[in-house]
């Protein structure tokens, strides 16, 4: 389901993702080219700043938000998932907030108020909060960090991780391509260059 939020906001979605019907897109969603949203994901733009204004919540090309991930943002707050990204099953996203490139988010998997660097995996029923993770790190399943955690004790994204981070991806985008010719919708090739959706103003 694909909604307005109160301040009339639209969601938009290129004409190569796909969204199950079963999700709701609400407000000022931005979802970029094969992107796979799956059966009861809620992406939920809808609050505002004291001055009105909000942030959108954008996800990037080739990226998944798995079955019931919950994204949304506090008082307008931008939310930004980056290319060939993973959020697995039930994670809950939370703005002000950013996700990089080839990163996994596991299942059950909470982020606020944090920004996860490039490749990093976040193993499953972990939490992200108040910090800043650096590129290519691994949190354990079910650790917490926050601002005054540190990363000294925290490994490095092994080849392992990074091959099962890709083959999610691939997964993923196979879906994309399988669910919309059961929909009937036309298959379409995003080569380099394609236009993205754009904000409106």
């Amino acid at each position: 389901m694909i909604r307005r939020n109160p301040r009339g906001d639209l969601p938009v979605v290129h004409d190569s993702a796909y969204v199950d019907p079963m999700a709701i897109l609400c407000g000022r969603v931005v979802v970029h080219a094969d992107v796979f949203i799956a059966p009861y994901a809620v992406i939920r733009a809808d609050e505002v700043d004291a001055n009105g204004d909000m942030a959108a919540i954008v996800i990037g090309a080739q990226s998944n938000i798995q079955d019931g991930v919950v994204m949304h943002a506090k008082s307008g707050a931008a939310v930004t998932i980056g290319e060939r990204t993973s959020i697995a099953h039930r994670a809950i996203v939370h703005g002000p907030c950013s996700v990089g490139d080839g990163a996994f988010i596991g299942f059950n998997s909470v982020l606020f108020d944090c920004a996860v660097g490039e490749g990093c995996v976040v193993g499953h029923g972990a939490v992200v909060e108040g910090c800043d993770l650096p590129a290519g790190f691994h949190v354990p399943a079910t650790q917490c960090i926050g601002a005054h955690t540190g990363i000294a004790n925290l490994e490095r994204v092994t080849a392992e991780h990074s091959r099962f981070s890709e083959d999610v991806v691939r997964t993923n985008n196979a879906l994309v391509h399988g669910y919309r010719r059961l929909a009937g919708l036309r298959p379409i090739e995003s080569p380099a260059g394609f236009d993205d959706p754009a904000l409106p103003d």
